[in-house]
């Protein structure tokens, strides 16, 4: 089973995948991106540093904080765990089922509904990046829940990373408020 979420990018993804894997793509609602609201279409300091607060506030247990004008990350989990819990009852919960599901889906929303899935340690989804076209793989297990086998190239066991004292400099700074939030 092939799906993806509604926007362009996703599709094109899914048809090559689909062209691969000899298997028929279906879009899926549910699965987009964060709305960012105000955030949308800003790629200034000011704007990946509050949608960077956020999501970390999001991953740290606050899921109730709203992105100004956009979502909370309940809003984006009570949207995206539904579609993926429909999924494993048709497929993977059926005993007849000998296949998987690739669900190709945004950075940012894959990373929040993978960690709290499979309950993978927030700092190390903050951390963590996907690069485009990287995967989470999540298992089902009993009970409803799920085991994150891979994250990116990284398998498990996903632990926490140590805190290191941050250490600044201007060539640091600018890499890391260009880095993209949303992968």
């Amino acid at each position: 089973m092939l799906a993806h979420a509604v926007a362009t990018r996703a599709s094109q993804t899914a048809a090559v995948i689909g062209a691969e894997l000899d298997l028929p793509a279906h879009e899926i609602a549910g699965i987009h991106e964060v709305q960012v609201g105000e955030l949308e279409n800003r790629s200034d300091d000011d704007a990946i540093a509050e949608f960077n607060a956020i999501y970390e506030r999001w991953h740290h247990g606050e899921l109730d904080v709203p992105l100004p004008g956009g979502e909370t990350g309940d809003e984006v989990l009570d949207r995206y765990v539904p579609v993926l819990t429909d999924l494993r009852m048709r497929y993977l919960d059926d005993d007849n089922w000998n296949g998987d599901i690739v669900v190709v889906s945004h950075g940012a929303a894959i990373r929040l509904a993978s960690a709290v899935l499979a309950g993978v340690d927030g700092n190390f989804a903050l951390n963590n990046h996907l690069d485009n076209a990287e995967s989470t793989v999540l298992a089902p297990i009993t009970d409803g829940r799920w085991s994150c086998l891979r994250w990116g190239t990284l398998t498990p066991p996903f632990y926490p990373e140590p805190l290191q004292k941050p250490t600044a400099s201007p060539v640091a700074d600018a890499v890391r408020s260009s880095t993209d939030p949303m992968g």
